[in-house]
């Protein structure tokens, strides 16, 4: 739909967290009476389910690689961080719960990587529906181990974690968000499990 199509009123533009995902992003938008070209119309009349659901396999690729860039990138500054910061006489990295933090952040992004390139790799040779269990896996593995990851470099930078200078309060908004984006995570836990349990049906 055109944005300047007659019955389309940006209302204003949304925050998550609070802050603005600028210059784009996403906005409340109003529909009054709006009509679509028929020159517009993809595929055809009723089929918009179907060209969702055939960008959904792709998309959630994406979202879950974005997740795992984005937990690299907050446990590269954890661990600068723990790097540079005293604490009881030691620098942070040499207490044994941070050791811990790292480590774990480590094994969940390489568990969510492997995921997700089997969930590619699928995708690529067998198709969107064979894949279709790995992409729910992947969707629900990926934001939740960014959350894990991003909320550990934010406990050990302390306050600093949470101001606009680092990016981590954003990785943060993003994966929380990406939990019910293309799809909540108790809709995808469904479809795998139904998956699961049809094996054993047969």
């Amino acid at each position: 739909v055109p944005f300047d199509t007659p019955g389309v009123t940006v209302l204003r533009p949304l925050s998550v967290f609070g802050a603005k995902d600028s210059p784009g992003g996403h906005a409340e938008v109003d529909f009054k009476n709006v009509r679509v070209p028929v020159s517009n119309i993809l595929l055809g009349e009723g089929r918009g389910f179907e060209i969702a659901q055939g960008r959904l396999g792709p998309g959630r690729i994406h979202h879950c690689m974005r997740m795992i860039g984005n937990a690299e990138r907050a446990l590269e500054l954890m661990i600068e961080r723990v790097n540079q910061r005293v604490a009881f006489g030691k620098p942070l990295v040499a207490q044994g719960t941070i050791q811990r933090d790292i480590a774990l952040s480590r094994i969940e992004i390489e568990q969510a990587r492997l995921l997700t390139l089997k969930a590619a790799q699928m995708m690529d040779t067998v198709g969107n529906k064979v894949a279709a269990p790995e992409i729910a896996m992947i969707k629900v593995v990926a934001p939740r181990m960014c959350l894990s990851v991003v909320d550990r470099a934010i406990q050990a930078h302390g306050g600093a974690g949470l101001h606009s200078d680092l990016p981590l309060g954003q990785f943060y908004a993003l994966a929380r968000a990406l939990r019910f984006a293309d799809g909540p995570d108790e809709v995808h836990l469904r479809a795998i499990s139904r998956e699961e349990i049809a094996k054993f049906s047969k």
